[in-house]
């Protein structure tokens, strides 16, 4: 008789929807390709307040509506409510979070979908999936991504995420510097192993720079710079725009492409534009707006070199499928940055804030000539299925050593 193999519970707030479509893509890339071992509905609860349709008038981004319950790609998707004032009390949202999906959890354990929760976040998730899996008694995994390092600078929030991880039976973290992070507030180091996440290189592939360039209408002898993200201040798209006016003048021509929209953290395209109207670059800042990832490989490709200027970072993916198309990475000394960008052959690392040193670094990058072949080859080999291939290992022991626990 074949073994029964782990129910995974994916508990996370950030997660693709309709009126969110490119909002936690990079914990569906991942979890989706574990959903095709392991058995997997997603839980993606969202915050609620009686008047926020009121504030939508005013602001139409903000806490997007979306169905239910959803399909995607075969996968149940999930999208229960939790109360969550707007700006305040964000030390209780952890405890909403919970109450609002006991009675779709409650449910999905007695149709036996729900042996181990994976919480992607520390808190509010992680904090809210510690509750969950004490009520349901299930393990509970947490991943960190990132937002671990500032929520350690707000007391109340700190205490509820370093509960959350003493709670947790196992904690992945997809860099190394998260982990110590934790560890440095108290965490148990033995119990959280480092996955960090990958690149599908067939979906991440060079194209022909004559030919990406072509199609996106841009001159063939220019030198080009690209960032992928959502437009936010976190992921540095000024910091970048500030700086051109100087690149411009040690490489005339040169023009710099943004690809991204509104995130779950805002939007900043209001702003950017009108910076780059400010410094009269309307002709070489180009916004292509967010496109999905089977269509960045063309302005990836086109590109000569990738750059991130991010406040912060868990593992940021787009480093990598920058890199499985060929480009080289300017990015900045925080996260996992540096582990991602580990060799010189890939690119540089700058500290963060260092205008100078970014500039610098953007000359340097666009002057040298790069092994792509030896960059490509890096990104293949950290594809997902080898970070898939642990994560499952992971569920399957965590879920053996609870059943053996239950019999005994």
């Amino acid at each position: 008789m074949t073994e029964r193999r782990p129910h995974l519970v994916v508990l996370s707030t950030l997660f693709p929807h309709p009126g969110q479509p490119n909002a936690g893509v990079f914990i569906r890339e991942r979890m989706f390709r574990v959903a095709e071992a392991l058995p997997l509905v997603v839980v993606a609860p969202l915050p609620w307040f009686p008047l926020q349709g009121v504030i939508r008038l005013f602001r139409p981004h903000f806490r997007p509506r979306a169905p239910r319950h959803e399909r995607q790609q075969g996968v149940d998707v999930y999208h229960p409510r939790f109360f969550s004032v707007p700006g305040l009390f964000k030390s209780w949202d952890g405890l909403f979070m919970a109450w609002g999906s006991y009675r779709l959890l409650a449910r999905l354990r007695r149709q036996d979908a729900c042996d181990i929760i994976d919480a992607h976040f520390a808190y509010p998730d992680g904090y809210a999936a510690t509750l969950l899996g004490k009520w349901f008694k299930v393990p509970v995994t947490i991943t960190l991504r990132g937002t671990e390092v500032p929520l350690a600078k707000e007391p109340a929030r700190r205490q509820r995420m370093m509960r959350a991880l003493a709670r947790a039976d196992r904690i992945f973290s997809v860099a190394t510097s998260l982990k110590r992070h934790v560890v440095s507030l108290g965490a148990e180091a033995d119990k959280i192993r480092v996955v960090g996440n990958g690149v599908d290189s067939a979906k991440f592939s060079p194209m022909e720079k004559a030919e990406a360039r072509g199609a996106l209408g841009l001159p063939a002898d220019i030198p080009l710079l690209i960032s992928v993200g959502g437009l936010v201040e976190r992921k540095g798209f000024h910091r970048v725009i500030e700086l051109l006016p100087a690149l411009r003048r040690e490489f005339p021509g040169l023009r710099y492409l943004v690809v991204g929209g509104a995130s779950a953290e805002g939007d900043w395209r209001v702003q950017l534009e009108a910076q780059v109207a400010r410094l009269g670059l309307k002709d070489a800042v180009h916004f292509l707006g967010t496109l999905p990832p089977e269509r960045l490989r063309l302005p990836l490709s086109a590109a000569d070199v990738f750059v991130l200027a991010t406040r912060n970072e868990g593992w940021a993916n787009v480093l990598l499928e920058a890199m499985a198309c060929g480009l080289p990475v300017v990015t900045t000394d925080v996260g996992g940055n540096r582990e991602v960008v580990c060799d010189e052959r890939l690119g540089s690392v700058v500290p963060f804030g260092d205008a100078d040193a970014l500039a610098q670094a953007l000359i340097a990058a666009l002057r040298k000539t790069w092994p792509r072949d030896a960059i490509i080859a890096y990104a293949r080999e950290n594809d997902w299925a080898q970070r898939v291939a642990v994560l499952v290992e992971e569920f399957e022991r965590l879920y053996l050593q609870r059943r053996t626990l239950v019999h005994d």
